[in-house]
């Protein structure tokens, strides 16, 4: 059964965010669950723009290499430099020391509660 921490928004494409200041975005359990053992993140660039619901990086696991969505709009302000270094973090800890970037927010895109997403997944 998935975790799904009720403080968090969450986006059909299985990213999380936190709505502090700058917004924290990772991959849900369910999404780590799903891509198998992570072997390697590509994130976007700090000072880069993102749009909401936009392609910003990419998820390579043992199955698959998923795209990694923003679900706000906004600039990048720090990505996670030890998921880089250790992609198994996202893994073994997806909301916690697994986030993957922050952004400074501009606009969000389309977010789901805890409920809703849960919902979605059928988790």
């Amino acid at each position: 059964m998935a975790t799904l921490p009720e403080n968090l928004k969450y986006t059909t494409e299985h990213e999380w965010l936190d709505e502090s200041t700058p917004a924290v975005i990772g991959v849900t359990d369910v999404a780590a669950d799903a891509l198998g053992d992570v072997v390697y993140l590509e994130l976007p660039e700090v000072g880069a723009t993102v749009e909401a619901g936009s392609v910003v990086g990419e998820i390579e696991s043992t199955k698959s290499v998923s795209e990694l969505y923003s679900p706000v709009s906004g600039t990048i302000t720090e990505v996670n430099t030890d998921a880089v270094e250790n992609p198994e973090i996202v893994n073994q800890d997806p909301f916690g020391k697994g986030w993957l970037f922050k952004v400074e927010v501009t606009g969000a895109g389309e977010l789901l509660t805890a409920a809703e997403y849960a919902q979605h997944t059928g988790s």
